[in-house]
């Protein structure tokens, strides 16, 4: 179960990251008026999130054997711990929203929006780390 819990752990990191970088190219982007730079964050953001993607099946995979494999019936902080997985699977969506906004030439949001945007995992991540080590419950 070692390998599957490092496992894990690399791919929670490579979610991480994607979901730290996106929305922070979603604030530059925000402020692209020159065709060249438009089309280079979009490339960028389409290729990130491909790979963020990768990282959160694999979270969510490996995860989910971790899960299955330790805790029956799962104790109430991995519910909670769950709840917060559930919420950074609506942010990835949401990336997916803005990204394709950005891709049609449509987004109306501003570099402030982004910027608070991009806080959102910082906070998710406190949260779940707080429940895997501390286990209150």
């Amino acid at each position: 179960m070692l390998w599957v819990k490092a496992i894990h752990i690399f791919f929670v990191i490579a979610w991480y990251a994607g979901l730290f970088y996106l929305p922070r190219l979603f604030v530059y982007h925000a402020t692209t008026s020159d065709a060249a730079g438009d089309q280079r964050f979009r490339q960028m953001e389409l290729r990130l999130f491909v790979m963020m993607t990768i990282g959160g099946v694999g979270s969510l995979a490996s995860g989910l054997w971790l899960a299955l494999a330790w805790w029956r019936p799962f104790p109430v902080w991995l519910h909670a711990k769950l709840a917060l997985v559930a919420l950074l699977l609506a942010f990835h969506a949401l990336c997916w929203v803005h990204l394709r906004a950005f891709a049609t030439g449509r987004n109306a949001r501003s570099a402030a929006y982004f910027r608070a945007f991009n806080e959102v995992p910082t906070l998710v991540l406190i949260g779940a780390l707080l429940l895997v080590v501390l286990k209150p419950w």
